[in-house]
């Protein structure tokens, strides 16, 4: 092993926001460290921090000439709850995602790709 995983990091306009919106969903104490850095600590102790790029252009999902450049999936015990809860904080539904069986598509208010697992 040369390493561990410290943070994933995730570039938008507004990191405070996005970090904000993730507390919402995670949990976890935000912090910001710099004016375009923020960290989420969520209560597992993971780490989701928040990089300021002004230039920042949301990934274009489905499409299949593109690509969604990361996304994270989040675990829900009632994904109909769930998704209230995440259309309340300012995500919006991916209605044309291929398959969702076990899960279903969101983008954060950013742009960015998530999914909320379910039935795992």
């Amino acid at each position: 092993m040369i390493g561990t995983l410290r943070s994933v990091v995730v570039d938008c306009r507004d990191p405070l926001a996005l970090a904000e919106f993730y507390a919402g969903v995670l949990g976890g104490e935000v912090r910001p460290e710099e004016h375009d850095w923020v960290v989420l600590t969520e209560p597992s102790g993971r780490r989701l921090a928040f990089q300021r790029s002004p230039e920042h252009r949301p990934p274009t999902f489905p499409d299949p000439s593109g690509s969604q450049q990361f996304h994270l999936d989040i675990q829900v015990d009632d994904v109909d709850e769930a998704e209230r809860k995440v259309l309340d904080l300012g995500a919006t539904r991916v209605t044309d995602a291929p398959g969702e069986d076990d899960f279903r598509v969101y983008r954060d208010p950013a742009g960015h790709t998530f999914c909320l697992v379910f039935n795992v």
